[in-house]
């Protein structure tokens, strides 16, 4: 679901392989979709994902050979576990190589306590997208979308209660909606506005 909030970093997802630079952050809290963002450009690139366990026994110059571009998801995982020196070489070489990483963090490198000054550098240079929180459409179409894949449907007034009272982020979504579907399970009842109502209470 193309909206405000993730126009930018889906732009720019598809945009590759014109990315200034080696690497692409796409940044966003929690639940905003960047994991869904990078299948999407794995799904056009046909890029790997590496895990930081993978990038530590297999090493930068064998995940790299004969990609044409790399994911790497939830950067702090790489960061400060001792893969420092291994995370600077696998960015050195594709640069090389013309092998363009995306990587996905929940804020920008700037506030990544990277303790490695040249790996540093290069991630703070790095393109950055940004999901911005969720405008009242884009968390409707969610909030649809949540209880779809739940096999439940929620009527409008119900949908305009829970907007007007819920915590307005994507985490809070999801979380919202499962404990609603709970709920509803557990009483044997309707998705209704007490029902939303006493669950809301109860968070």
């Amino acid at each position: 679901m193309v909206a405000p909030s993730n126009a930018e970093a889906v732009a720019w997802v598809e945009r590759w392989p014109d990315w200034p630079g080696t690497a692409l952050v796409i940044v966003g809290p929690r639940g905003a979709g960047k994991t869904h963002l990078a299948h999407v450009f794995q799904a056009i690139s046909h890029a790997p994902a590496i895990t930081h366990s993978i990038l530590r026994e297999e090493g930068a110059d064998r995940v790299l050979e004969r990609q044409p571009a790399l994911v790497l998801e939830d950067l702090g995982a790489f960061i400060g576990v001792g893969l420092d020196e291994e995370l600077l070489h696998l960015y050195n070489l594709a640069g090389e190589a013309g092998v363009k990483l995306l990587l996905t963090a929940e804020t920008p490198p700037a506030r990544w306590a990277i303790g490695l000054k040249d790996l540093s550098s290069r991630l703070n240079i790095a393109q950055v997208a940004e999901i911005r929180p969720p405008d009242d459409a884009l968390l409707s179409a969610l909030i649809v979308k949540q209880f779809a894949d739940r096999q439940l449907g929620v009527d409008q007034d119900v949908l305009a209660y829970m907007l007007a009272r819920m915590d307005r982020s994507f985490a809070g979504v999801q979380d919202l909606v499962r404990a609603i579907d709970e709920a509803a399970l557990a009483e044997k009842r309707a998705i209704t506005i007490p029902l939303v109502r006493r669950v809301l209470e109860h968070d």
